[in-house]
């Protein structure tokens, strides 16, 4: 599953923020703070919520779900932090890889 969130407002142009990543709470706290971010938020864990079911009655061991944003380093890491911190806390077994939150 791959979720595009370039539509959340980016930190990047925020001179103070632009070179932490998602994190870091400072980042974190500005993605987190737009009425849209939290919508998709509730959004998105609920059709994880829906799926997942499904996925193990198919036999399925393994789910990746990818979220991207334009660099890597600040909404997509956010978003990927709140899914992981969710699902954890519902008991499943969880990795979160930010692929390029350490690129230049």
């Amino acid at each position: 599953l791959v979720f595009d969130v370039r539509f959340l407002p980016n930190p990047f142009y925020i001179t103070e923020l632009k070179d932490f990543t998602g994190n870091d709470e400072n980042v974190r706290s500005y993605v987190m703070k737009w009425e849209q971010t939290n919508k998709f938020i509730v959004k998105l864990i609920d059709m994880v919520d829906f799926l997942i079911p499904y996925y193990i009655k198919e036999g399925k061991s393994q789910l990746v779900i990818a979220i991207g944003c334009t660099g890597g380093k600040h909404r997509s890491v956010t978003i990927a932090n709140v899914l992981y911190e969710d699902l954890k806390e519902k008991g499943y077994r969880v990795i979160v890889n930010h692929r390029d939150c350490e690129k230049v």
